[in-house]
């Protein structure tokens, strides 16, 4: 049984460029956990990213639909990671907060 997390961001940058800050930021987070993750991948179709990571033998899906408006954000943590739904929503929540302000500069690699 998995345990399913829904965030929605609003946001005023249109498709594209909220689209673009959040590719970036997925990007930036896969090459900071590299060494945690046994394996990550991110397939864009149009404005929905499909995601999963597998990580301790576990593996996460999730998928972000980018509207003009607001971000949508959907994960499937397996059971045993369920006691973790909090914390877990909450980073994702903020990090897709900062990755869509107004003025954010990613930090430089």
């Amino acid at each position: 049984m998995s345990n399913s997390i829904v965030i929605t961001v609003p946001h005023r940058l249109g498709v594209e460029e909220a689209k673009r800050r959040i590719a970036e930021q997925l990007e930036h987070l896969r090459r900071d956990y590299i060494d945690k993750l046994a394996y990550s991948e991110v397939n864009w179709d149009a404005d929905t990213a499909d995601l999963r990571v597998v990580a301790l033998g576990q593996t996460v899906t999730g998928k972000i639909c980018v509207m003009s408006d607001s971000l949508r954000i959907e994960v499937q943590l397996p059971w045993i990671l369920a006691a973790l739904t909090d914390k877990i929503q909450g980073v994702l929540k903020s990090k897709a907060e900062e990755s869509l302000r107004i003025g954010y500069t990613p930090p430089k690699v």
